[in-house]
């Protein structure tokens, strides 16, 4: 697991275009080495993007959510790992899951079961069909992940001390909806600070509209370093 501040911030390039997130990257310069690209940049030709963002020595987070029959999965997984992506996410449905860990066998790719997204608190899992309130669903898949032999889990903050004493000290515990004391919390219903996640077990944090939509990316994220490296230094 990785120790600095550094190789565990994950700024989200939650942008509508290329032009943005190559701002946002020129922006943030060395300080920040790890970037997501999600469903909005990915279909704004965020891949070769992605691509390009990797060969020049920067970590990628290719948040796609994978799910699908196991031979799709599978097929998918095995050209990500061809790109050079350093994480990606799938639904963490057993069968998905155990595909994309021998598609992914060999390779440096470490993937991440998603359990409960963190927009969605108890009404919205129930509405979903699920018969598990989010914190036990989010157990539960994170016991499948390990079974499976996944490299991590992403969930919300609130449960990665929970998460961690199940997957052990090892796997990657991924989490969103982080927002810095203060921020507003815009559609994320299960959010921490960055300091209290890193300390109830998080691995890394995904930050995007903290740092890419305020006025000075450079001093948020830097500011928001900073916050980690006190908590890890504790």
């Amino acid at each position: 697991m990785t120790e600095t501040a550094r190789d565990r911030l994950i700024v989200g390039l939650d942008l509508p275009t290329i032009a943005d997130a190559e701002k946002i990257v020129s922006t943030l310069g060395n300080d920040v080495s790890f970037y997501k690209i999600g469903y909005q940049l990915v279909f704004a030709g965020g891949l070769e993007f992605a691509r390009d963002l990797a060969a020049s020595g920067k970590k990628v987070f290719l948040d796609m959510k994978l799910l699908d029959i196991d031979n799709t999965v599978a097929k998918g997984v095995e050209n990500i790992v061809k790109m050079g992506m350093s994480m990606l996410t799938l639904h963490a449905y057993p069968k998905a899951m155990k595909a994309a860990v021998e598609a992914a066998k060999g390779s440096d790719l470490c993937l991440l079961g998603v359990t409960v997204l963190t927009s969605m608190d108890e009404q919205d899992v129930i509405d979903a069909g699920y018969e598990y309130d989010p914190h036990t669903l989010v157990l539960r898949r994170a016991e499948q992940a390990r079974a499976a032999g996944m490299g991590g889990i992403v969930c919300s903050a609130e449960e990665s001390a929970a998460v961690r004493k199940i997957i052990g000290p090892n796997m990657a515990l991924v989490t969103p909806g982080i927002r810095p004391a203060g921020a507003d919390k815009g559609d994320q219903k299960r959010v921490m600070t960055p300091a209290d996640a890193l300390k109830a077990g998080s691995s890394h944090l995904v930050i995007a509209r903290p740092i890419v939509a305020v006025a000075e990316p450079l001093a948020a994220a830097r500011a928001i370093l900073a916050e980690m490296d006190g908590a890890l230094s504790r």
